[in-house]
């Protein structure tokens, strides 16, 4: 079932039921799914040089919130990523904004986001050089959530840390022993105090909250799984579309994953509040979810081959898959990129 019937479907409830609530970025995310693959996003014409043969092909709209696009995205990010990997223990350490600050986190997201995404590696970095088993630079791979497996809104960011440090006087890796890196109860405790002092500099009006925050530091074994895992989120929205199972009597059904349980679950709503559900997660036009720290960053290339190649690492086997073939619907040979089209461009 595709997202875009949902919202031709249901737009005109969701307008009227969420209009003053809809921002910018999410009113340019319905526009962009509902051309998506259609003629409105333009055409692309490809050659086949074999027999000759000619297609035209609807353009996808490469929102980020388009969960028909950006398949490729996510196969060379994670290519990327597999690139970085070092044979040692991977860790994903979790900070999650508590309940109390949502309000204020939904009017101010990208500055509120900024500032967790900032707090957190800072925290983590100052954990690594303070530890005294450690004592170095660690490399961090975040990515922020806005959502819960139930599509509510819950803020969050995961970090990925291979399980090393880097001393850069001494051109030196130190590896993690055994399967424990930060205590969460002690991360929370440093994320509570800098993440409120952080919004008190910013000028925004903090609301009370919770003593105890909440902060989680797991190992994941060698990283592959974290690195799948959070794939599943970079590029294609919140939801896939295979997740979503009916349409019945003006109400949306989806299936998740409990987080607790790690049973499949599903949750039905009326189609405007699907529909919300869905777009409150759009993130603002800009915003980096993704970030790279320390020696994974992009200027730390050198410092990253440092490690790899005092770990012994072998990187030739990760190289990036090419976009997939399309094949000539008559021979079934590759066909060929020949001019993209802009909307309209019949009619001009």
């Amino acid at each position: 079932m595709h997202l875009a019937d949902l919202i031709e479907r249901y737009q005109e409830a969701l307008l009227q039921k969420y209009a003053g609530r809809l921002l910018p970025e999410q009113r340019r995310a319905i526009a962009a799914i509902l051309r998506c693959r259609t003629s409105a996003a333009g055409e692309i014409l490809w050659q086949c040089n074999d027999c000759n043969h000619s297609l035209l092909n609807p353009r996808p709209c490469g929102h980020r919130s388009c969960p028909r696009c950006q398949n490729h995205e996510v196969t060379q990010w994670l290519a990327r990523q597999r690139r970085k990997l070092l044979p040692v223990e991977y860790f994903m350490v979790t900070f999650t904004l508590p309940a109390e600050l949502r309000t204020l986190t939904w009017r101010h997201q990208k500055k509120v986001y900024d500032l967790l995404m900032a707090a957190a590696a800072g925290i983590l970095k100052t954990f690594a050089l303070n530890d005294d088993q450690l004592s170095g630079e660690i490399g961090m791979t975040s990515v922020l959530h806005s959502h819960s497996r139930r599509l509510d809104y819950h803020p969050h960011c995961h970090i990925v840390i291979p399980g090393g440090v880097v001393n850069r006087s001494r051109r030196q890796w130190k590896k993690v022993k055994g399967k424990y890196l930060f205590n969460g109860q002690a991360l929370a405790k440093v994320f509570r105090a800098r993440m409120l002092q952080a919004l008190q500099e910013a000028g925004l009006p903090v609301p009370d909250t919770p003593i105890k925050w909440i902060v989680q530091c797991q190992s994941v074994g060698r990283g592959q799984p974290a690195l799948e895992y959070l794939s599943k989120y970079l590029y294609r929205g919140v939801i896939s579309e295979k997740q979503i199972l009916t349409d019945r009597n003006g109400e949306v059904t989806f299936r998740y994953i409990e987080s607790k349980s790690g049973n499949p679950k599903t949750r039905t709503l009326p189609g405007a509040d699907f529909l919300w559900l869905v777009l409150q997660h759009v993130l603002p036009k800009g915003f980096r979810r993704v970030r790279d720290y320390g020696f994974l960053h992009g200027n730390a290339k050198r410092l990253l081959q440092l490690v790899q190649m005092t770990l012994k690492v072998v990187i030739d086997s990760f190289k990036a898959q090419e976009k997939p073939v399309l094949p000539c619907p008559r021979c079934t040979a590759p066909l060929q990129f020949v001019q993209a089209f802009r909307p309209g461009w019949l009619s001009g």
